[in-house]
């Protein structure tokens, strides 16, 4: 039972010291997210962010870090940004692609060691962008050039640290660390809407709250299904013999996922919406022709209609493109062939790669469609009970990424679970 499990991960004391080092952890993030970058006003910052529902999205990511102005306040984006960018390039060039999917472990490590180094760049790019947008607004003061040159090396640095920590947190065996900080972060509002629901609590809503909830529950249900779904195309061993032994002659499946990309397309998707806004305010306070189309398009995308449509349109583009990008039928093909396996009733090579591409593009629509509409859901959801709080629990990238980070975690607590059960034997 799962009440065992919880005894057994408390009484056994490495994995229990494991465990509260990973909450320590945890505080540190909270902690510094609420560290202001010194030398700078921030009256009206807040007051953005609740108005912008695309930096209102950044900041929920952060935990509130962007909107606290504070030494954290890009979060782990640069570096989810750098290897993003590294996926996309192995496109381009077939070392890099040599490097990340035929060398093994070492070479994802030095992959990831890439990330980490162009990562730097791009959080003094990002800071020095976000610092300029924010003072163009009149949204932060006192942003003298010694002043700047400190903060950019403040918010670079404060990016490093976040995935420093990310990394100790992986090495503890207890989940992904880059995943469970966005997580903490998007949970760590979960108070203040506790808080905010009962401030302006109004007895005449009760039946839509009991709708919230009851939307809530099926379309957390409906992402876990989802998420966890897959379409086993049978795969067959040929029997080869090998001195005395005989080796294959076993069957077995090759599982698609129905959302291979995860939630990679919303982020993408979101980036795009976020770069028309983010040149709006940045052209808004210039006149003449220039500020008045600048401020047009900032309306014409802030528009809720327009922003739905783009949204959901962007992230089942992106969901093809970065299916596309991660997966390579011809080479799965090249590779069951090469170990002797084979799917029945289909010739090897060529007509199994495209048999592949087939079912993977059948099972893609069903992916793509789900992740468009959980990209939406929290402003239908917001317009039919009328309830804005709690936004993460019905949908977009934070409830896709609070359940993939919850069913890795208890499969990775489940593993050292079963590590230790198995020494007591």
């Amino acid at each position: 039972m799962w009440y065992e499990k919880i005894t057994f991960l408390l009484k056994n004391k490495e994995l229990r010291n494991k465990f509260l080092f990973v909450i320590f952890l945890f505080i540190v993030f909270r902690v510094a997210a609420n560290i202001p970058i010194p030398g700078i006003g921030t009256e009206n910052l807040k007051q953005m962010f609740e108005q912008n529902q695309a930096f209102g999205l950044m900041n929920i990511f952060t935990g509130g870090a962007m909107s606290n102005f504070s030494v954290v306040l890009l979060g782990l984006g640069p570096y989810i940004t750098a290897t993003i960018i590294l996926q996309l390039l192995t496109m381009i060039f077939p070392a890099l692609e040599k490097l990340y999917k035929e060398e093994g472990e070492a070479g994802r490590q030095k992959f990831n060691q890439y990330a980490r180094l162009a990562a730097i760049p791009l959080s003094a790019f990002e800071g020095y962008g976000m610092l300029m947008v924010f003072k163009n607004q009149g949204m932060i003061t006192g942003l003298s050039l010694p002043v700047m040159i400190s903060s950019i090396i403040t918010i670079t640095a404060g990016a490093m640290f976040l995935m420093w920590i990310g990394e100790i947190i992986s090495e503890q065996g207890m989940g992904n660390g880059i995943s469970l900080l966005i997580f903490a972060g998007i949970v760590a509002t979960l108070p203040l809407n506790i808080f905010q629901t009962f401030a302006v609590w109004d007895a005449s809503k009760i039946p839509s709250y009991i709708l919230f909830i009851a939307l809530s529950v099926a379309i957390i249900a409906g992402v876990v299904i989802i998420t966890e779904a897959r379409r086993n195309i049978p795969v067959s061993y040929a029997k080869r013999m090998r001195g005395m032994k005989m080796y294959g002659g076993v069957s077995t499946y090759l599982p698609l996922s129905v959302n291979p990309a995860g939630v990679i397309p919303i982020i993408f998707a979101m980036s795009i919406l976020l770069f028309p806004a983010m040149i709006a305010s940045y052209f808004g306070t210039y006149s003449g022709s220039i500020g008045t189309m600048a401020t047009s398009i900032g309306v014409f995308f802030n528009n809720a209609w327009v922003h739905g449509i783009f949204y959901f349109l962007l992230v089942v583009l992106f969901t093809y493109f970065y299916t596309a990008v991660t997966f390579d039928p011809k080479a799965i093909s090249e590779n069951l062939q090469r170990m002797g396996g084979f799917i029945p009733g289909v010739r090897p090579g060529k007509s199994t790669a495209d048999f592949m591409k087939h079912i993977l593009n059948r099972v893609l629509f069903t992916g793509a469609m789900f992740l468009g509409l959980i990209a939406v859901l929290p402003s239908i959801v917001a317009g039919v009970t009328g309830i804005t709080g709690f936004s993460f629990l019905v949908g977009g990238t934070s409830l896709l990424i609070i359940v993939s980070v919850v069913l890795e975690t208890v499969r990775q607590i489940n593993s050292q679970l079963q590590m230790r059960e198995y020494d007591t034997f």
